[in-house]
């Protein structure tokens, strides 16, 4: 007979199944407790991935298409051989058989996407236009000829058709055909018919008639941007001084006609172009990619497609730049964000072995009558971890199963692990925490009350450690930075910090309950020293894992929040530097005079409060002797009063309008010296002493008589302000505009109006632009999650805190009430019975954050999370950590006031009960 018949006839009801139905509430919460921290492991380094995918993707896809294909080419073939056979490797049906082996050949994870991809012969050498009636600059135009492929799948004829190779063009045919786009039969006056007569191909020059116009369908695309010669014209110079500028453009031939480049002096070439596949390719492809790059360009895989394409072939891209550039931020950004995740794991560690503490509490004397009876530790452990492991293993199986299917495009390993270490720590803290407290039989519970605990040596020499491990990593932070990836010691500094800080607390907190304890003793009010001795009763642990529970989760928001106020605030400030105010009107290069009605109108749109005049000039030059007599410098005339206001709202270099105003007579026109502002560098240059400056608005004289670091017309430059009257040109190029909500399209359609060539910056765009990169906003939404979790985490530790004793108190309130008790003394009584621990909890909370992020701040550089998408489109501010008031307030206010709120409330519900129900449902507490 089997064991489970025995067990069966012997009629013993199954363990588990036991005590799930004896407690089918507590299972609950624990499962959703382990379901929910298990979602959260898992689903965090699936976001992680996710969003260093999508950096890696947008990162090749915004970058110019000419930098991130990659191109295999060859020269000519040689003069050696036979005339025909040359002819015949440029013709499609061998070009495309060299592309298909070099396709099978681009070895992974780089893939091509064959849709925006191209092929073909081409001139690496421009060739000139001989027609007298093309547009002339310095010299005559240049056309660069391509025969590439595909031409029909890429444009759409608006004129004429597409060109084909009449007959059987060779090295020796003068006449072909060609198309060229709209913008280039634009630029160079052609149109379907004309005949371009292109020098270089011997004794007789080429003659290209132009068969179609044609429009791209996807221009950005790299079959049109690799080369952007053959989409748009552009200017080009010669290398003679002084440079001759000419129009340099595209001659999109038919691809059969490709032998007669053969013939030109253009120095002809055969390409075939790959454009990247970005759908398959994740952040983990980045080591191999970079690897597989330089192989391409140097190494065996060269050698590989030489076998196609001939032993001249070359592979050349600027794909691992890009990628590159992508790695260095990602690199700057992960340690970052490793210091906000290392914290939120610790939070949801500590509430996980508070919820088996809970658990293990409730059932203490059930565990000490086992023990009592003759119940060994690996018997009772084992049956303890088979009942957690019947709730959490489920729990966090589900918990794992959402985060896949939520974040999608990711690794399943690491959130394996993750859910399997949440599943892991639910199943053992309860047997663990039974068999070190039950490790022997006891005929009584053991007090030990917090107010008369003595720390032992252990304890002493493990908090010292922590101590030592602690001051370590924010030394390392703060002198090397967030910056080396896997350097746990340094991403567990908050954590360390929020720990230290909970040792202290959990060591000085007998202290004000022994001192206010004695006063309350003596005073006639029971409620007061009830509370006072309640709080002092209770246990060592029952303190310290709440309170540490609680202090890591306010330090992690607190951290997280002050990550994230630091980030905007340096976006803020990035985004004021590229406008100088709301909003910024200006003609070509700030160079050209305003039409005379834009002001006007940009003060009619609606949201814009004031416009300011200024004229910008980033010639002028200092025209006496001296230190940096030729050097350049930006000199802008402003209206003093209104210039000064918009100084003083925007922050940058607010000063008193008096300060320009000349002290002397006269003016600039007429012999004055003007009075100006300057910037730091600008002012050593030129001293105190009256200068002579000349520009494009006339020559003035100035004497410097205050200095600024930065000013709205020109945030990132060095400057001199002056008043426009003085000048001798004083019509405005830069409007600077301010309104609470201004609207950028109806900006620009009021200056379209006014004039043309006018380029309208908002501010509020310009910050939009600054959070648009996957990285960064990836990095900001884990953030926001880790402050999110941490203040939930510190509301559930605090309920599990106030559930572990609601028993207790319970009991004693059924007690006082047969005693004479009121509703209203039993609820303050419960109120300040809970309030010790959540005030020591609240401010400690407080005091760990700003001491964290006070310590740290030297060591975090938000520059990379803040202000990676502002290359080259605003000045570049620091961006550091700072103390965010809220993030240490709010939680720390929502602690202390849940606390109340619970206390209020279960001495609510214990009124609507009976003392005597209470007391008999609790006897045994």
């Amino acid at each position: 007979m089997t064991w489970w018949r025995q067990r069966t006839e012997r009629g013993v009801a199954p363990w588990v199944r036991t005590r799930l139905r004896t407690a089918p509430g507590a299972a609950v919460a624990f499962g959703v407790l382990v379901l929910v921290t298990a979602f959260l492991a898992a689903a965090l380094p699936r976001a992680l991935d996710a969003y260093e995918t999508k950096g890696l993707r947008q990162e090749i896809a915004s970058a110019p298409p000419a930098a991130t294909s990659v191109e295999l080419s060859a020269p000519q073939p040689g003069l050696e051989i036979a005339q025909s056979t040359r002819e015949k490797a440029v013709r499609p049906p061998a070009l495309a058989a060299v592309r298909r082996a070099a396709l099978a050949g681009l070895p992974a994870p780089l893939r091509a996407d064959t849709t925006e991809s191209a092929y073909g012969v081409r001139t690496s050498k421009s060739l000139v236009g001989l027609n007298h009636w093309l547009p002339v600059i310095d010299a005559p135009p240049h056309f660069t000829l391509a025969a590439q492929s595909d031409l029909a799948a890429h444009a759409t004829v608006r004129g004429g058709r597409l060109p084909t190779a009449a007959g059987k063009v060779t090295a020796e045919t003068r006449k072909v055909e060609a198309a060229v786009t709209e913008a280039t039969a634009r630029t160079l006056r052609l149109r379907v018919g004309s005949v371009v007569n292109v020098d270089g191909f011997g004794g007789a020059p080429l003659a290209v008639r132009i068969t179609g116009i044609v429009e791209p369908r996807h221009p950005q695309g790299g079959y049109w941007s690799a080369e952007p010669v053959l989409r748009t014209p552009g200017v080009a110079a010669d290398a003679p001084v002084p440079p001759q500028f000419y129009w340099d453009a595209g001659l999109l031939l038919a691809p059969g006609a490709a032998p007669v480049l053969l013939g030109s002096q253009g120095q002809p070439e055969l390409y075939w172009r790959f454009a990247p596949a970005t759908g398959r390719l994740t952040a983990q492809d980045v080591p191999a990619l970079v690897s597989r790059i330089a192989s391409l360009e140097g190494g065996p895989e060269l050698l590989r497609m030489r076998e196609a394409a001939g032993s001249t072939a070359a592979v050349s891209t600027d794909l691992e730049k890009v990628v590159g550039s992508y790695t260095t931020t990602r690199a700057a950004i992960t340690p970052v964000v490793a210091v906000g995740t290392f914290g939120i794991g610790a939070v949801a560690a500590v509430v996980l072995v508070m919820a088996g503490g809970l658990l293990a509490v409730r059932r203490a004397a059930e565990l000490a009558l086992l023990r009592a009876r003759g119940g060994s530790l690996r018997g009772i452990a084992g049956r303890l971890l088979a009942e957690t492991a019947v709730v959490a293993v489920p729990a966090a199986a589900v918990g794992l199963l959402l985060a896949v299917l939520t974040v999608d495009e990711a690794r399943l390993g690491p959130a394996v692990l993750g859910a399997s270490a949440v599943a892991l720590l639910a199943c053992a803290v309860l047997p663990v925490r039974a068999v070190v407290a039950h490790r022997r039989p006891r005929a009584n519970a053991e007090r030990d009350d917090l107010a008369q605990a003595r720390p032992g040596r252990r304890r002493t020499v493990a908090e010292l450690t922590v101590l030592v491990l602690a001051v370590g990593s924010v030394v390392a932070l703060r002198r090397r930075g967030a910056s080396s990836t896997g350097d746990f010691l340094v991403s567990a500094a908050p954590v360390l910090v929020g720990l230290i800080a909970a040792l202290v607390l959990v060591r000085l907190y007998p202290l004000p309950l022994r001192w206010a304890a004695r006063p309350a003793a003596r005073g006639r009010g029971v409620v007061g020293f009830l509370s006072l001795a309640r709080a002092g009763r209770s246990s060592t642990v029952g303190v310290a894992l709440p309170l540490l529970a609680l202090l890591l989760a306010l330090t992690t928001a607190a951290f997280g929040g002050s990550v994230l106020a630091g980030v905007s605030d340096a976006r803020d400030r990035a985004a004021l530097l590229a406008t100088g105010a709301d909003a910024r009107i200006a003609g070509p290069g700030e160079a050209t005079e305003l039409p005379a009605g834009v002001a006007g109108a940009v003060r009619k749109v609606a949201g814009v409060r004031e416009v300011t005049a200024v004229r910008t000039e980033r010639t002028a030059e200092l025209a006496s002797g001296g230190a940096g007599g030729k050097d350049g410098l930006t000199l802008i005339g402003v209206e003093p009063e209104s210039y000064a206001r918009l100084a003083r709202q925007t922050g940058l270099g607010a000063f008193p309008a008096d300060v320009l105003k000349p002290k002397g007579t006269g003016d600039a026109r007429t012999g004055g010296v003007l009075n100006a502002v300057a910037s730091p560098g600008l002012a050593e240059r030129l001293g105190r002493a009256p200068r002579r400056i000349t520009s494009p608005a006339g020559e003035v004289t100035v004497r410097i008589a205050a200095v600024r670091s930065r000013t709205p017309a020109a945030p990132g430059a060095d400057f001199l302000l002056v008043d426009a009257a003085g000048l001798e040109r004083s019509d405005p190029t830069t409007l600077l505009a301010t309104g609470a909500t201004l609207d950028g399209p109806a900006l620009r359609a009021a200056v379209r109006g006014a004039g043309k060539g006018l380029t309208v910056t908002v501010r509020a765009e310009e910050r939009a632009a600054l959070s648009d990169a996957p990285l960064q906003a990836g990095a900001e939404r884990i953030y926001t999650a880790a402050a999110l979790a941490g203040a939930g985490y510190a509301v559930l530790a605090l309920l599990l805190s106030l559930l572990q004793s609601a028993p207790e108190r319970a009991a004693l309130l059924a007690r006082l009430h047969t005693m004479g008790l009121t509703p209203r003394q039993g609820r303050r009584l419960l109120s300040l019975d809970a309030l010790p621990q959540a005030l020591l909890a609240a401010s400690g909370g407080m005091l760990a954050g700003w001491a964290t992020v006070r310590l740290l701040a030297p060591g975090i550089d938000l520059e990379r999370l803040a202000l990676a998408a502002a290359a080259g489109r605003a000045p570049v501010v620091g961006a550091s950590l700072r103390t965010d008031v809220w993030s240490l307030v709010l939680p720390a206010a929502g602690t202390v006031l849940l606390a109340w709120a619970v206390a209020v409330a279960q001495a609510w519900w214990a009124g609507r009960r009976t003392s005597i129900t209470e007391l008999r449902t609790g006897g045994m507490r």
